[in-house]
């Protein structure tokens, strides 16, 4: 199979990537799972916009002390600087942002110094995937292909010509393309308390380590620390930043708040830990009843149900939370281009760092984030755009890639141990498989 561009994953970063390319430009994307199954879908609090110059420095300085300005500056200043023309991409494919009539409404969450995040009830981010999704089905150049795995990338002298991979049923086949995008996800499926889907396992990150493609912070994971306790094995559920930002409250088991809500999630997340140890419990509490009944009702209306479906009014009583794996802000080494350190390979979105989020991210930062530098790729591979050499066709040998999955795991595990222990632990953990 041959096609000029490939990009490996469906969330935003690489539908807005194909969206943001030449309908003359033969466009497949593949997804490891079906493409509802994306951690995009999952992004419940909003996403970040410039509102005007005068908030550009306290937006600047509130993504640099979040990520304890361990963050490129360069890529902070583009992130920030390209927010609206994303917002307006977003709207002109159907996005749907909370507004009064006449202008948007914004709200805030933690660590950010003023309301400057748009949202869609607390669905945000299924809303605007499904409008990419839906965009990019009507493009005649885009094709979608489900329960694709890439198991290996196909390369020569540091350039990448497509990939390796197998469907649903284990059939192996080889795709070819001009460029690749990487836009894989996460690693939430390493870990055994995470909010992400199980099948994001830095498959990414793996053929990276096999290629010595450059890698950068891979220790750096954040724990979210507001998930629904449960004790059944799944992905957590996420119970949005923004509840905090509209005033919940967090409590230990006698009734007593005993942190700033609206501090970095690292901060918060520590706070609870140490709260969880003192006490020898497995969870806090999270109280929203300083927010009134009906903002929770039209604010929240997925957290609402889900509580309720799970036993919980959230609208008369405290919910049992705990932190979890949930974003991950190391990746493969990208520059503004979102270029990889392999000719014709780029990556976007949460499997690539370009150093937006330094050490822990900013809320509502990501999906900025991957729209942002996921543009910028698919205008990168334009303005540059050189059609491959014609190569030999390459053999697939399905025998070489058995029981790929463990070691891949091991491999990517073992890697963000020796990064981690390379410097010191910095950030709360959550145990891995």
């Amino acid at each position: 199979m041959k096609t000029d561009i490939l990009i490996v994953g469906c969330g935003v970063a690489g539908l807005y990537c194909a969206l943001n390319l030449p309908e003359d430009k033969n466009i497949l994307v593949v997804t490891k799972n079906i493409a509802s199954k994306s951690d995009s879908f999952l992004a419940q609090g909003g996403i970040c916009v410039l509102r005007d110059e005068e908030d550009y420095e306290s937006f600047f300085e509130d993504t640099m002390k979040a990520g304890h300005y361990e963050n490129n500056p360069e890529s902070v200043e583009i992130m920030i600087h390209s927010s609206q023309d994303v917002i307006t991409d977003l709207v002109s494919f159907g996005v749907r942002f909370e507004n009064n009539g006449e202008s948007f409404l914004y709200t805030r969450e933690g660590a950010h110094s003023r309301p400057r995040i748009l949202f869609h009830a607390d669905e945000t981010g299924k809303e605007i995937t499904m409008h990419l999704l839906e965009t990019a089905g009507s493009r005649k150049n885009i094709t979608l292909v489900e329960n694709f795995t890439m198991v290996d990338l196909i390369c020569y002298n540091n350039s990448c010509y497509g990939i390796v991979g197998h469907d649903a049923e284990g059939n192996y086949t080889s795709i070819a393309a001009d460029y690749t995008v990487l836009a894989t996800g996460g690693i939430g499926g390493l870990f055994q308390h995470s909010t992400n889907y199980r099948h994001l396992t830095g498959d990414a990150l793996a053929l990276a380590l096999k290629y010595q493609i450059r890698l950068q912070h891979i220790d750096y994971i954040q724990i979210h620390p507001t998930t629904l306790y449960t004790q059944k094995h799944d992905r957590e559920f996420l119970i949005s930043e923004s509840v905090r930002g509209e005033g919940a409250i967090l409590l230990n088991s006698r009734g007593e708040r005993f942190i700033n809500e609206l501090l970095p999630r690292d901060v918060v997340a520590n706070a609870i830990f140490e709260e969880m140890k003192k006490e020898g419990s497995e969870h806090v509490w999270l109280s929203l009843a300083p927010i009134p009944e009906e903002e929770i009702r039209k604010h929240f209306p997925n957290i609402y149900q889900k509580c309720l479906d799970e036993g919980y009014d959230i609208t008369k009583e405290p919910i049992p939370v705990v932190p979890s794996q949930h974003y991950f802000m190391g990746g493969i080494d990208v520059d503004c281009s979102s270029r990889t350190s392999m000719e014709r390979l780029y990556a976007v979105g949460e499997t690539a760092c370009n150093g937006v989020h330094g050490r822990n991210r900013l809320a509502s930062n990501s999906l900025l984030e991957s729209l942002v530098f996921a543009k910028r790729a698919a205008k990168h591979i334009i303005k540059n755009y050189l059609p491959s050499e014609p190569q030999d066709e390459f053999e697939v040998d399905a025998a070489q890639y058995e029981g790929y999955q463990e070691k891949y795991k091991k491999l990517v595990l073992a890697a963000i141990e020796k990064e981690k222990k390379s410097h010191g632990s910095y950030i709360n953990e959550t145990e891995c498989r």
